[in-house]
């Protein structure tokens, strides 16, 4: 097992904070998810929302982002101190997706990633599967998504065969 404590149960790694404004809210959603919550101002009053929201995918989107981003940090760290770095793949996917709340025009969402554990995986020797939960609050520190994620990584000093 890695001796790193970024890859121990439990550790939390608070990934940012991003503001959600109305023309971003827009742009997104005229693109991706054009329901009329996330396009229109005045519809979206007369919603079960009562005001313009990010669309789900949104707030997904901009946890990735801030996770790939300090992923970068993590690794630019552990090579300037000289330890060696693990390379991470792909995702095999996303399990109990939820969005809790809406995320409002003007809001301010703070993101983080919780691991849950390292385990072996067993199809592709020197890989393992790295367990985490997203999630992200936002103002008023209401948890407003989370998830749990998996990624496949190749640790050092993990022998995946043992």
């Amino acid at each position: 097992m890695t001796d790193d404590p970024a890859f121990a149960a439990g550790n939390r790694t608070v990934l940012g904070s991003h503001h959600f404004t109305e023309d971003a809210i827009i742009t997104f959603a005229r693109k991706f998810d054009p329901q009329r919550f996330h396009t229109d101002p005045v519809a979206a009053r007369d919603s079960m929302f009562g005001a313009l929201c990010a669309s789900g995918w949104h707030t997904a989107a901009v946890w990735m982002q801030l996770n790939i981003a300090e992923i970068g940090r993590y690794h630019a760290e552990t090579l300037e101190a000289g330890r060696p770095v693990p390379e991470f793949g792909p995702s095999p996917g996303i399990r109990d997706l939820r969005w809790l709340k809406p995320v409002y025009a003007g809001s301010t969402i703070t993101y983080a990633r919780v691991v849950r554990g390292v385990r072996n995986y067993v199809s592709r020797p020197h890989w393992s599967i790295l367990d985490s939960t997203a999630e992200a609050f936002n103002e008023a520190n209401e948890k407003v998504i989370s998830f749990n994620s998996a990624v496949l990584v190749k640790l050092p000093g993990w022998d995946s065969e043992a």
